[in-house]
C-alpha cells in the first residue's frame, strides 16, 4: 500500500502521541491513584458528559456515553464535585490511599436556580477545554421546551437550529451539514445505524422525545471510532428507565399521542423503559370517508399514520459487568382504496436492535462490546381489478464491534477497537401479475457487502495549556470481487491562552462505502441504498477547521467562532433519464464528480440563569462539479454549480426564559437564504404536436438554464411557546406552541401556470406561482407523569 505524504504524517503523529509517556508522567504516577466509577441520575439513568472535578487541583473529567469516568489524582485528601445540567451537584471528600471505584446518583435539580448556574458553568468550561470542534450536545430537557410544529418535539429539527446545519425544506427533519448531502450523515441509535430517520415523508424524525436521553452531533473533529460517512455523526442515546419507581409518562397532542412506562428490574439491579407513539390521521379520514360513502362527487381521502415503539433494558451482573438491550420498531403506512377496484398501499420503516456488554477490567481499562442489527425497507403495492403490481427495496446490517478505553494516567485517554458489518442491499424488487395468469413477471436485484475497520486514538494532555489528540482508522469494504480500503487520519489540538480563551485546530479524512440513490434534493422513503462496486468507487472527504472559544461574563457565556474547508471526490449523481428501479445494471447510471464547501460559524451560548439559549450565524458556500463523462455532458457542461441545499446566510436565535416555577417562555427565530432551484428562462412553440390543446396551436416547450441557477426568496420564521407546569409536584404540563407566529408565507416550491386569452382560449403567457406549506399553526399538548 502506497501512502501519500499527509497519511504518512498522521501515522507519525499518532505514533508520537501514543508514545508520549515521558519522565514527568512516570514521576507523577509514582504517587498517584485512580478513582473510577459511574455517574447516574436518581432514577438510574446514564448521564453522559457529567463532570467529575477536583477544583483545588484545577482538574477533572467527563463521563462517557455509558456514564463511566476515570480520573488519576495524587495520593491524599481531595474534594470531588460531580455535576450535570438539570441535576443537583454532589460534593464528596475522599482520602485517596489506593485505587477506588465510586458511584454517584444525582437527583434532579428542579427549579433551584443556584444549582443550575453551577452545573451550566462547568459544562461551558468543558466545551472550552476539550480538543473537539464542531460538536453539539443536546439534552432532551432542552429540546422539550422549544416550540414545535403540531406540538411534536423533534430532536433533528432542534439540531437544525445549530450553526452549520441546514434543513431540507419547510418543516422537514432532514439534515445537510457543512455542504454535505443527506446520505452523508451517520445516524446511530445506541450504536445501531438508522438508515431512514424520518416519518411522514421527512416532516418528523423517528425519535420519540420521551425515550431519548441525549443527542451528540459531530460536524468535524470526528472521533476515530466513527466512520462510514462524510459530513456528520448524529449519536442518539436512549434513556435507561427509572431504577427506583414504576413511572408512566406521556402526552396527548394535536396529531399524535405518546405513552412511556418504566421501572426497576430486581430493584437496584436494573431497569427498563418502553415507549410508544402513534398518530391518528387515519381515524378522522376513515370517519370522513364513511360519512360520505356513496356520494358520486366525493373522492375518498387516503389513510395515513405512523407509529414507533422504543424499548430498553439494563441489568447489573456484578460490580464490573452490565448488559444493555435496545429495540426500535417504526412504520409509516399510507393506503388508498376506491370503489372502482383501485387499491394502493405504501409502507416503510426501520427495525433496530442492539445488545451491549460493558465490562470494567480495572479502574484504568474498560470495554464495550455490542452486536446490532439494522433493517430498513419499503414496499409499494397497488391493484386494479385483477392486475397487481409491487415494488420494494431493503438494506439490512449485522454488526459486531468492541471499543476499549484505557486511561493510564491523567495525561492520556486512549481508545481503540474494531468493528465488522455484513450488509445486504435489496436495491430493487419488482413483481407484476394478473389474476388470469397471462401476465406474470418479476425482478429481484440483491448485493452483499462486508464492511470492517480498526482504530486507535489518544487524547494527550501535554500541559494545562496544550492538549493534543491523534487517531487513525483503517477501514475496508468488499462487495463481490470488488475491494476497497483506506486510512482515515484524525488530528486535533487545543491551546489555552488563559482559563477563558482557547484556540483549536482539527483535521479529518473520511470514506463512505454505501450511497443513497436519490433523484431529489430531499430524501424520500423510496430512495435506494447502493454499495461501492464496479464503477461506483467510495466517496472520500477531507476537512480542516480552526477556531477560537471564549468564556465571557464570568463564565456565563461561551462564544465560539469556527472556520472550515471541506473537499471531496467520487461524489455521486445520475445521468439524465437514469433508470433507478429494479435495474441490475444500476452502476451504469452513475456519474461522478467532486465537491467542496467552506464557511464561518459564529455561536454564542448561555446555559445559566433564568434566561438561557443561543445565537448562531453561518456564512457558507457549497459547490459541486461533474465533468462530461460516460457519454454525457456531465452537469452544466462541466461547470461548477451549487447544490440546492446551498445557503449563503443562516441565522438562528433561541431564547428560553423561566418566568417563575410554573411558567417557561420559549422562542426561536430562523432566517436563511432561499433554496436553489431550476426554473425555465422561457418557452418556444412547436407546431402540430399531438397532445396540444388544438392541432394548430403551438405546444410550448420550456427552455432550462444551468442547474440551480435561481434562488427562491429568503426563508424566515418565528416560533413561540409557553410551558405551564401543573399539579402539586409540577410533574404535568400544558405546552402551547405557535409555529410561524407572524404567518410568513415561505416558498416551498414554484410552478408556472398558463395565462390564456379568454376570447380565443389561446395561451398568451405563463405566470410563476409560489406554493407555501405551513401558515401560522397553534397547537396544545398535555404532558403527564404518574
Amino acid at each position: 500500500m502506497v501512502l501519500d505524504s499527509a497519511t504518512r504524517y498522521y501515522w507519525l503523529l499518532l505514533f508520537v502521541v501514543l508514545g508520549l509517556n515521558g519522565p514527568l508522567a512516570n514521576a507523577q504516577n509514582a504517587t498517584r491513584f485512580t478513582i473510577s466509577g459511574t455517574v447516574r441520575g436518581g432514577r438510574g439513568e446514564t448521564l453522559p458528559g457529567a463532570s467529575v472535578a477536583v477544583p483545588a487541583l484545577n482538574t477533572g473529567t467527563a463521563a462517557d456515553s455509558a456514564g463511566h469516568f476515570s480520573l488519576s489524582l495524587p495520593a491524599g485528601k481531595h474534594q470531588l464535585v460531580v455535576a450535570f445540567i438539570g441535576y443537583q451537584q454532589i460534593t464528596r471528600d475522599i482520602n485517596l490511599t489506593k485505587n477506588q471505584r465510586l458511584s454517584f446518583d444525582l437527583q434532579e435539580g428542579g427549579n433551584e436556580l443556584g444549582e443550575v448556574v453551577v452545573e451550566g458553568t462547568v459544562t461551558l468550561e468543558q466545551k472550552l477545554k476539550t480538543t473537539q470542534m464542531g460538536v453539539e450536545h443536546l439534552s432532551i430537557q432542552e429540546a422539550k421546551l422549544l416550540p414545535a410544529l403540531f406540538g411534536e418535539v423533534d430532536i433533528l429539527k432542534t439540531l437544525q437550529l445549530k450553526p452549520g446545519v441546514q434543513s431540507g425544506g419547510e418543516g422537514t427533519s432532514g439534515l445537510f451539514v457543512r455542504g454535505g448531502s443527506a446520505d452523508q450523515n451517520l445516524v446511530l441509535l445506541d450504536n445501531a445505524v438508522v438508515y431512514n430517520p424520518n416519518h411522514l415523508f421527512g416532516l418528523f424524525s423517528v425519535f420519540n422525545s420521551d425515550a431519548v436521553q441525549s443527542v451528540d452531533l459531530y460536524k468535524s473533529g470526528f472521533p476515530a471510532q466513527f466512520g462510514g460517512r462524510l459530513s456528520s455523526v448524529v449519536d442518539v442515546k436512549l434513556r435507561e428507565g427509572d431504577r427506583q419507581h414504576y413511572v408512566a409518562t406521556g402526552g396527548v397532542g394535536l396529531i399524535s399521542s405518546r405513552l412511556t412506562y418504566e421501572g426497576p428490574i430486581n430493584k437496584g439491579k436494573g431497569s427498563f423503559i418502553v415507549s410508544g407513539r402513534r398518530t391518528y390521521f387515519d381515524i378522522f379520514t376513515r370517519a370522513l370517508n364513511k360519512a360520505n360513502e356513496g356520494k358520486e362527487d366525493y373522492s375518498p381521502i387516503p389513510d395515513y399514520y405512523f407509529y414507533d415503539l422504543n424499548a430498553k433494558a439494563n441489568y447489573t451482573l456484578g460490580e464490573k459487568d452490565r448488559l444493555f438491550l435496545t429495540g426500535y420498531l417504526g412504520r409509516d403506512i399510507f393506503g388508498f382504496s376506491s370503489t372502482n377496484g383501485f387499491n394502493f398501499n405504501f409502507q416503510w420503516g426501520n427495525t433496530v436492535g442492539s445488545l451491549r456488554w460493558n465490562h470494567v477490567f480495572s479502574p484504568k481499562l474498560f470495554v464495550n462490546t455490542s452486536a446490532t442489527v439494522s433493517d430498513y425497507k419499503y414496499e409499494l403495492t397497488n391493484k386494479l381489478d385483477q392486475f397487481s403490481f409491487s415494488l420494494g427495496s431493503q438494506i439490512r446490517d449485522y454488526t459486531a464491534r468492541t471499543d476499549f478505553e484505557y486511561t493510564p494516567d491523567d495525561r492520556h485517554q486512549v481508545k481503540f477497537g474494531a468493528m465488522l458489518t455484513e450488509h445486504k442491499f435489496g436495491v430493487g424488487r419488482l413483481d407484476a401479475n394478473s389474476g388470469d395468469g397471462r401476465v406474470n413477471f418479476g425482478s429481484d436485484v440483491n448485493y452483499y457487502g462486508l464492511d470492517g475497520a480498526v482504530y486507535a486514538s489518544d487524547n494527550y494532555k501535554y500541559s494545562d495549556k496544550l492538549q493534543l489528540e491523534g487517531g487513525l482508522r483503517l477501514a475496508g469494504f468488499r462487495s463481490g470481487s470488488d475491494q476497497y480500503g483506506g486510512l482515515e487520519p484524525r488530528a486535533a489540538a487545543r491551546y489555552s491562552l488563559s482559563d477563558k480563551t482557547s484556540f483549536k485546530l482539527n483535521y479529518a479524512m473520511m470514506y463512505q462505502y454505501v450511497h443513497l440513490v436519490t433523484n431529489s434534493g430531499a430524501t424520500l422513503p423510496t430512495d435506494i441504498w447502493y454499495p461501492s462496486r464496479l464503477n461506483v468507487k467510495p466517496q472520500r472527504s477531507q476537512q480542516v477547521s480552526g477556531g477560537a472559544s471564549f468564556l465571557l461574563g464570568g463564565g456565563k457565556y461561551l462564544l465560539t467562532n469556527e472556520v472550515y474547508y471541506k473537499w471531496g471526490r467520487n461524489q455521486v449523481d445520475f445521468r439524465d433519464g437514469a433508470q433507478l428501479f429494479a435495474n441490475p445494471e444500476l452502476d451504469g447510471e452513475f456519474i461522478f464528480g467532486k465537491s467542496w464547501s467552506y464557511g464561518n460559524e459564529l455561536y454564542l451560548e448561555k446555559k445559566t440563569g433564568k434566561t438561557t439559549g443561543w445565537i448562531g450565524y453561518t456564512l457558507a458556500w457549497a459547490w459541486r462539479n461533474f465533468q462530461p463523462q460516460r457519454g454525457t455532458n456531465g452537469v452544466n457542461n462541466g461547470q461548477d454549480f451549487h447544490p440546492n441545499y446551498d445557503r449563503r446566510h443562516n441565522l438562528t436565535i433561541v431564547v428560553l426564559h423561566q418566568l417563575n416555577q410554573r411558567i417557561n417562555l420559549t422562542a426561536s427565530f430562523i432566517y436563511t437564504s432561499g433554496n436553489l432551484t431550476t426554473l425555465p428562462l422561457g418557452r418556444f412553440g412547436i407546431q402540430d404536436i399531438p397532445g396540444s390543446s388544438t392541432g394548430l396551436d403551438p405546444r410550448p416547450v420550456p427552455i432550462y438554464p444551468d442547474r440551480n441557477s435561481y434562488r427562491l426568496i429568503p426563508y424566515h420564521r418565528l416560533d413561540l411557546g409557553v410551558v405551564y407546569k401543573i399539579g402539586a409536584r409540577r410533574d404535568q404540563d400544558l405546552t402551547l406552541s405557535i409555529y410561524n407566529a407572524y404567518n410568513r408565507r415561505n416558498a416551498y416550491f414554484v410552478f408556472f401556470e398558463t395565462v390564456k386569452d379568454k376570447a380565443t382560449d389561446r395561451i398568451t403567457g405563463f405566470r410563476a406561482q409560489q406554493v407555501s406549506l405551513f401558515p401560522v399553526i397553534p397547537s396544545l399538548t398535555y404532558n403527564f407523569r404518574f
